[in-house]
């Protein structure tokens, strides 16, 4: 029987190399490629992505793979986004202008509004490792997902000056806390995961979970 394949979206932007091979660190048979044919007959689909949320944007609906995602999402397979290609899921991004998402999460990204602990605005980027937490309001609901095996708190990298904000409270599949105030930290519905972090620079936790990933 053939093994199931994960295709990595090659767009141009950013860290797809990376996420290639820390998939294939976990066993997985990953393929990276921009080909319309591998994308349709992928398994599953990871969407990377770093940098401006317009310029991606703008790349991938050059290359019609907006419409590839699209159609994917719908036939139900499991479909991943991180870091940009997280916020691409939401309907707008803020940074630069504004720019159209792909729409799959109603909501916004905009910039990182927290506070420092001495009240003054945080400096961005956010840059490092920082603990994942379950929402306020739901503290079950990373049952039934990739996250389920993950212990409370444990660390994963982030670079980011925009957070998504979804609509819909339970969209919101983890959250990074900072005091009092919260920045999303992942989203999820259905079959469709984005993670603002990078779970291919995270060590043994990001593996586990992209493992967890290729496992659905």
């Amino acid at each position: 029987m053939k093994s199931p394949t994960c295709v990595v979206v090659d767009y141009g932007i950013g860290n797809t190399f990376s996420v290639t091979r820390a998939l294939q660190a976990c066993g997985v048979e990953a393929v990276l490629t921009g080909d319309h044919d591998a994308i349709r007959a992928a398994d599953r689909l990871i969407l990377p992505g770093v940098g401006a949320f317009g310029r991606a944007a703008d790349r991938l609906r050059s290359l019609g793979l907006d419409e590839e995602i699209l159609r994917f999402v719908e036939s139900g397979r499991p479909f991943l986004g991180i870091c940009v290609g997280m916020q691409l899921l939401m309907d707008e991004g803020t940074e630069f202008g504004r720019h159209r998402g792909l729409g799959l999460f109603r909501g916004s990204v905009d910039k990182v509004d927290i506070l420092d602990a001495d009240g003054r605005p945080a400096r961005v980027p956010l840059i490092g490792w920082y603990g994942l937490s379950t929402p306020s309001d739901n503290s079950t609901r990373w049952d039934g997902t990739v996250l389920e095996e993950n212990p409370d708190g444990a660390a994963f990298y982030f670079v980011h000056s925009f957070a998504a904000r979804p609509l819909e409270s339970d969209a919101t599949l983890a959250v990074v806390r900072h005091g009092s105030q919260e920045i999303v930290a992942a989203i999820e519905r259905d079959n469709v995961l984005g993670l603002q972090f990078h779970p291919e620079r995270s060590g043994s936790h990001g593996l586990g979970l992209l493992t967890r990933f290729a496992s659905i």
